[in-house]
């Protein structure tokens, strides 16, 4: 389980247990004797907590942890195996790409990456929205940022953090912002793409076949797809 992975693990489970008990991020905070912003970041999964605070947190909401251990990625297995089962609409509301719509103005971009291959109804677990942008446009990708407050992800330590959002800045292409979690592929030229149409809304995607060239990450996430519904009962 990589520190990332870990994270969200963490911030899924103090988020499901507090709400569970109707708690808000203030109180549990307070009980905890943290700041609100940092249960905030924790069950966004901006921030993985030392063992400490891990047990301060859910014990103050009477809980603890418990660990066990499984196959490598069998958590992926089971997101994949859960997301097949739900109509597109509920599978659209696991992302940011609603959200990302609603605030994108301006700025040219194709969804990418495991957001692409969802839309194309191939149902990968794919937190936050996927795209691909231009380097030409990067002025207007940060002032586009700056005015949808971004917060930029650093790898060093494994969260968002108030740091320069312009792309050409050397951090990673990753955003937390009001329009949501944004991963971006910074392009000469737009990749080529089709259009794909759920209901009333268009979406510009990069096709599956290219996915499966020039992005490994998704297209072991397709294998696995694929590999899934194979064994599945009236498969093929």
């Amino acid at each position: 389980m990589t520190v990332g992975r870990l994270a969200t693990v963490l911030g899924a489970t103090l988020r499901r247990e507090r709400q569970a008990r109707l708690l808000t991020q203030r109180t549990v905070a307070s009980r905890a004797g943290v700041g609100q912003a940092t249960v905030a970041r924790i069950e966004q999964g901006a921030q993985t907590p030392d063992l400490a605070l891990v047990e301060r947190l859910f014990a103050a909401m009477g809980r603890q942890l418990t660990l066990g251990v499984e196959d490598l990625d069998a958590h992926v297995d089971r997101r994949i195996a859960e997301l097949a089962t739900r109509p597109f609409a509920e599978q659209l509301v696991t992302t940011d790409i609603g959200q990302f719509r609603r605030h994108v103005d301006g700025i040219s971009h194709v969804f990418d990456g495991p957001t692409a291959a969802l839309l194309q109804g191939a149902p990968l677990p794919a937190p936050g929205v996927h795209v691909a942008l231009l380097w030409s446009e990067a002025d207007a990708i940060d002032d586009w940022l700056t005015r949808k407050y971004a917060r930029r992800w650093m790898d060093r330590w494994q969260e968002y953090r108030h740091i320069p959002v312009d792309p050409r800045e050397p951090y990673p292409h990753r955003w937390q912002t009001v329009a949501g979690e944004i991963h971006a592929r910074m392009c000469d030229e737009l990749p080529r793409s089709i259009e794909v149409r759920h209901g009333e809304q268009h979406y510009r995607v990069v096709p599956l076949a290219e996915l499966e060239i020039v992005d490994p990450g998704t297209a072991g996430l397709l294998h696995r797809y694929r590999e899934l519904s194979a064994g599945q009962p009236g498969a093929g």
